[in-house]
């Protein structure tokens, strides 16, 4: 199979420019808010983890200790305490994730302008410009890992590539505390031993599908053509088609737009009475419009979020002409949303409220050359 530039060549498309090669790398913390805990509470260490969870939540995160009995995020904590009968949750600290992610976001800084965070615990830097004249992305992304080490006590995983869906990739390869590079002659052959399932930008609900088309492997879906995926999947289709070929342009952007701000609440038992439900949604619109204010979001769609007691979950929306600029008018929003549902049809175990078609100002640097993967 020929290399991404090659391939846009005979494509036609940007034959007469070719796009310069980036240095993309991913980080990803390994096991982020359960290595925290157990870093900073010694009894906690060796032992299987979650974070989060209780008598009727769900599993935020979980340690590579209860990893290994198949507990998961987003996994009922009922579910994972069946599988790993040892399990030690605790609650989260957010707080503190926040403070060691601002710590490494700042070890990031010392690199590159170009970082897109994707959560707390995982971004993409462009390394194109070898600001510290290192000699290569490797060797970046190598001293990235020594620094998070030495200065939190945790570990996190690298990825190297040309690009971001091949660089995500990677960084998933070797965990925990790992390091992949990919060059660009060796990613089809790289994504081709890969299930589509690891592959971002495929949903479980996609993998399955594929795989009752009898596509499991990125090799599988390279064998079909733009037009067959697009046939079967629409838009969908030529993102699929493009990257299991390694072909990902997709810019680093330093400010990355979040496509919305929400919170949610489990309860312990659930609640089927309106007054009962309205009084929760009131408490997690509080929750909701102080992660708003914090992360200076503007928004004109409110989405309620609900999960009745057999794990249905629906969503409804509403969307104003102008932003919501108050909690007033963001719980009114939230109100009306539930009021459309009442009365339940059966009992609701979670409340989620959230902000949608958020306004910020984002962008991206200039790509400069300068550095061997």
């Amino acid at each position: 199979m020929t290399p991404p530039s090659s391939q846009a060549r005979e494509r036609g498309v940007n034959a007469q420019a070719p796009t310069p090669l980036r240095k993309i790398i991913h980080i990803d913390m390994d096991a982020f808010y359960a290595s925290v805990e157990q870093r900073d509470d010694p009894k906690l260490r060796g032992k299987p983890v979650a974070v989060g969870g209780g008598h009727r939540g769900v599993v935020a995160a979980a340690s590579y200790e209860a990893r290994e009995f198949g507990v998961r995020s987003a996994m009922p904590s009922v579910t994972a305490k069946r599988r790993c009968p040892d399990l030690l949750f605790v609650k989260p600290r957010f707080d503190a994730y926040k403070e060691v992610s601002g710590q490494i976001r700042a070890i990031f800084a010392d690199f590159t302008d170009h970082i897109e965070p994707l959560s707390l615990d995982e971004a993409y830097l462009d390394v194109t410009e070898d600001r510290r004249r290192l000699g290569s992305a490797r060797a970046i992304a190598e001293e990235i890992r020594r620094r998070i080490r030495e200065e939190t006590q945790l570990t996190a995983s690298a990825g190297v590539s040309y690009c971001k869906f091949v660089a995500k990739l990677a960084s998933d390869q070797n965990k925990p505390d790992g390091l992949c590079v990919i060059r660009p002659q060796d990613a089809p052959r790289f994504i081709a031993t890969l299930p589509v399932g690891r592959f971002h930008g495929i949903g479980p609900k996609t993998a399955e599908r594929l795989k009752g088309m009898g596509i499991h492997t990125g090799a599988d879906l390279q064998e079909l053509s733009r037009a067959e995926l697009e046939g079967r999947f629409g838009s969908s289709g030529e993102w699929y088609w493009r990257i299991c070929r390694g072909l990902d342009e997709r810019p680093v952007r330093a400010s990355r737009q979040a496509k919305s701000v929400s919170a949610e609440r489990t309860f312990d038992t659930d609640l089927s009475e309106p007054a009962a439900l309205s009084a929760e949604l009131e408490r997690v619109a509080g929750l909701a419009w102080a992660r708003i204010e914090r992360s200076g979001a503007a928004g004109r769609t409110v989405t309620l979020k609900v999960k009745f007691a057999d794990f249905e979950l629906i969503t409804r929306s509403r969307s104003f002409a102008d932003p919501i600029c108050d909690l007033g008018s963001f719980a009114a929003a939230g109100r009306l949303l539930l009021a459309s549902l009442l009365p339940v049809p059966k009992g609701v175990r979670l409340l989620g409220l959230g902000i949608h078609n958020i306004k910020m100002v984002s962008g991206s640097g200039p790509l400069q050359l300068g550095l061997a993967i």
